[in-house]
């Protein structure tokens, strides 16, 4: 790498064997001698999506009252501190999930608000989802157009609900209606997906299981930077990297714990924490990586499937999840799904609390990016798709405010939303699936 005293270029990479490691928005990346010197780079905006499954207990998730919001309902508290960046939604519907598939259905149609082709064999077809259409547009300048990440790695196949091949619930990014693009679940695969270059994938994974650190190969580089940069580019460099070698750290700790002999559960991978939330914590942490280098701007992550049967005994939740939220109306069962809902909530607060932390520019990536979390399915019980639990969070630069709930008094499409969020990144297009128009109640600050 050679350094000089113009702005460094936002492309700027710490270059080692098998290693490509992006840098953080810095001043020394803003034009030099120019207007902009004095401010930073104009700032991109992200956008994402977290998918929970089977609903949420809608009596604990809305608010009582639609317009602004000063305070949130129970589910939802963890997200208290972020207040302003948030806007809720009531009476969301997603039609194209209703089908003898509820599940599946519910899973597929999220991010394509289409109807999926019942097949259990693999002439399955949906339609491309929301995230793959931004990812053409503001993800073709990054190293990776999108980022696909799950809590589960499974390998189902057939038919996984009433007649629909499991693919529809195994994968929420479709890049075209008949390609399905995986979700990775294991943090070290996602890990090496960021900064590895260069070799398969096995010899990827080979490289870095010799190396204590993959910042060991990128020492000079470092040294070389870390002598044009200022004070505060030295220590937003500095921070960076010791989240990098942090986040590593807990990658090697979970691999070691799996080769001492610890059994992961049947719906974790080989080789991740033992804990869903240390799991969950680890991975919302590498997209907080991928969006500060800039190594791409789109994210998908199902926090987990359909049908899980996932226990919560870390929350008092020894119960699978599935079976659970078929309540009935059971106020014991009714608190243990708010219970489960809750947790999840808190994890992806856990995620917005470090976006928030994490400068960009003038502002924060939390300032600067949009991300959709919900459900495809309403209440879990009857399995229905409408009164979605679904919740925006970000600033978009600039061009969303917060604390808010819009509840229609009609049914309004979810591919709705799903065209307003395009256009706050930057995405104009006059029609998704079956969306009527852009939200009008939505507008920017």
């Amino acid at each position: 790498m050679i350094v000089t005293r113009k702005a460094l270029p936002r492309r700027t990479f710490l270059r080692g064997i098998g290693t490509t490691l992006a840098l953080p928005l810095l001043d020394a990346m803003v034009p030099a001698m120019t207007a902009l010197a004095a401010t930073p780079a104009a700032p991109v905006r992200r956008l994402g999506f977290v998918y929970i499954p089977m609903g949420a207990i809608q009596k604990q998730w809305f608010p009582t009252q639609a317009g602004p919001v000063d305070s949130l309902p129970p589910i939802l508290s963890p997200l208290t501190p972020f207040l302003d960046r948030l806007t809720l939604f009531g009476n969301m519907e997603n039609k194209n999930a209703y089908s003898p598939g509820n599940h599946a259905t519910a899973n597929s149609a999220y991010l394509s608000a289409a109807k999926a082709k019942l097949t259990e064999g693999s002439d399955y077809e949906n339609g491309t989802t929301v995230d793959q259409i931004a990812a053409q547009a503001i993800g073709k300048e990054t190293k990776i157009p999108s980022l696909e990440l799950a809590m589960d790695l499974l390998t189902t196949v057939g038919s996984c609900d009433n007649g629909f091949a499991c693919v529809y619930q195994n994968n929420l990014s479709w890049s075209s209606p008949t390609t399905p693009l995986p979700a990775e679940a294991h943090p070290r695969a996602v890990f090496e997906r960021l900064f590895g270059e260069g070799g398969t994938p096995a010899e990827e994974a080979l490289e870095m299981r010799r190396n204590a650190s993959l910042l060991d190969w990128v020492t000079d580089d470092i040294a070389k930077l870390r002598k044009d940069l200022g004070p505060a580019d030295r220590s937003r460099v500095n921070n960076y990297l010791e989240t990098v070698r942090e986040v590593e750290r807990r990658i090697q700790k979970a691999e070691q714990q799996t080769s001492n002999g610890i059994i992961p559960d049947m719906e974790r991978p080989v080789g991740v924490p033992a804990s869903y939330g240390d799991h969950a914590r680890l991975m919302f942490d590498l997209q907080v990586l991928a969006l500060q280098g800039d190594i791409t701007r789109v994210i998908t992550f199902q926090l987990a499937r359909e049908t899980s049967t996932r226990t919560y005994p870390e929350i008092g939740v020894p119960d699978a999840h599935h079976p659970t939220t078929h309540h009935a109306n059971n106020p014991e069962k009714v608190a243990k799904v708010a219970l489960i809902n809750q947790y999840h909530v808190s994890l992806f607060a856990y995620f917005l609390e470090k976006l928030q932390a994490t400068r960009d520019g003038q502002g924060t990536l939390l300032d600067h990016s949009l991300f959709l979390y919900g459900s495809g399915m309403g209440n879990p019980d009857i399995h229905d798709h409408i009164d979605l639990p679904l919740v925006i969070a970000g600033g978009a630069a600039g061009r969303m405010k917060g604390a808010r709930y819009l509840r229609y008094k009609e049914p309004e499409p979810l591919a709705n939303l799903h065209l307003t969020l395009l256009d706050r990144v930057g995405v104009n297009l006059d029609r998704f699936a079956d969306s009527k128009g852009k939200i009008a109640e939505l507008p920017g600050v």
